[in-house]
């Protein structure tokens, strides 16, 4: 007897051949220079990965606005996916997740003094942020941008998940790849992600024979670390209260978690570790909440004994809360967020970091030259 998931799994295979053939057409046309790809005088980062979502862009797109923002006045460029707005737009003060995206407004809220824009067409977007002075941006950051080839960066950084590596995945729709496993040869960084805390040197070396990339690229490996949770709200009733809380204080904890993020299991594992109970809200990546959601995430929480009961989110879904139009103040003074940052592996952080660094001055002087 058949099984029915095997033969919906065997029937998908004729999408992702055809899927695979119009990428790889894409591809051929771009190296063949008959789609243009339009260089910029500005140091330009492409950070990004091969397959749709999770391998966690984000903290690593902050982990170079860190690394370069002392030195270099930084901009980061992203589409600004599920916005509410259309075209380019350069983030400020009254910038929201409803106006530059989630995650854009995330990296805009801990790195105030950076550009951060949003823009569909990257070209455009690369212009108007060049035409920006006092300061003029001497580096940018193009965010999930790995697929889009009309812009042509001088360093791509490719990001691979620790727990679903690009070379045993599949194109869409029976694998999550956007595109064929060889279009990791654009990279000249590879970064695996999301690697647990006890890997050992065999690990290290059997993932890099099973990534099987080329002379010219270099391999590292990160991991998250999780900080103390913040308050997402301040509110006057809160003053004098503690700040934060560390994960060692969730033992006497009951949580409510609450995620809307492509891959929640590393995060959910990590507050399981700790908390006395847990209790879970999963939506889609870039949810939207809407009034009904709220309402369930509040009968949720109203089940857990409320003297010891938080609600901990993720700083991407918080954005989203910050000014939610129907979250009382009752809810918004339990929720928390996690922030994560990344740790690079194997005592590589250094070797990573002057990469990076050389790359961005090497071509400052060219700028500077041409």
């Amino acid at each position: 007897m058949s099984i029915p998931h095997v033969k919906l799994y065997r029937c998908l295979y004729p999408l992702t051949w055809i899927y695979s053939g119009v990428t790889a057409l894409r591809n051929k046309l771009f190296d063949c220079n008959i789609l243009q790809s339009k260089s910029f005088s500005v140091p330009t980062i492409c950070i990004g990965n091969l397959s749709v979502g999770g391998t966690g862009k984000t903290p690593h797109t902050e982990y170079l606005v860190d690394l370069l923002k002392d030195d270099y006045a930084v901009a980061v460029l992203s589409r600004g996916y599920k916005r509410k707005t259309k075209g380019y737009i350069l983030s400020d003060r009254q910038s929201d997740a409803q106006t530059i995206g989630d995650e854009p407004y995330q990296i805009k809220s801990k790195y105030p003094g950076i550009r951060v824009a949003v823009c569909e067409k990257r070209c455009d977007g690369m212009e108007q942020l060049l035409q920006l002075d006092k300061p003029q941006v001497e580096a940018v950051i193009l965010d999930d941008a790995f697929q889009h080839r009309y812009v042509k960066a001088g360093l791509y950084i490719l990001l691979t998940d620790y727990n679903r590596l690009f070379s045993e995945d599949a194109v869409l729709p029976v694998g999550r790849l956007r595109e064929a496993k060889s279009g990791k040869e654009r990279a000249q960084i590879v970064i695996v992600t999301k690697c647990p805390d006890a890997m050992q040197e065999e690990d290290f070396k059997n993932i890099e024979k099973r990534l099987n990339l080329l002379p010219y690229q270099e391999l590292y490996f990160s991991k998250f670390d999780y900080a103390s949770l913040q308050p997402l709200f301040s509110l006057e009733s809160d003053m004098g209260k503690e700040k934060t809380i560390p994960h060692e204080a969730l033992q006497n904890k009951e949580v409510l978690l609450v995620t809307g993020i492509a891959a929640p299991q590393p995060l959910i594992k990590k507050i399981k570790e700790y908390a006395k109970r847990v209790e879970i809200a999963i939506f889609d990546d870039h949810h939207d909440f809407a009034a009904k959601d709220i309402e369930l995430i509040e009968e949720k929480f109203a089940l857990l004994n409320k003297e010891d009961a938080i609600i901990i989110t993720t700083e991407k879904d918080g954005t989203r809360f910050l000014n939610h139009p129907h979250l009382s103040d009752e809810i918004k003074k339990h929720i928390y967020v996690q922030p994560i940052t990344i740790t690079i592996l194997r005592n590589q952080q250094n070797s990573l970091n002057q990469h990076i660094r050389d790359y961005v001055r090497e071509n400052q002087r060219n700028c500077g030259l041409s």
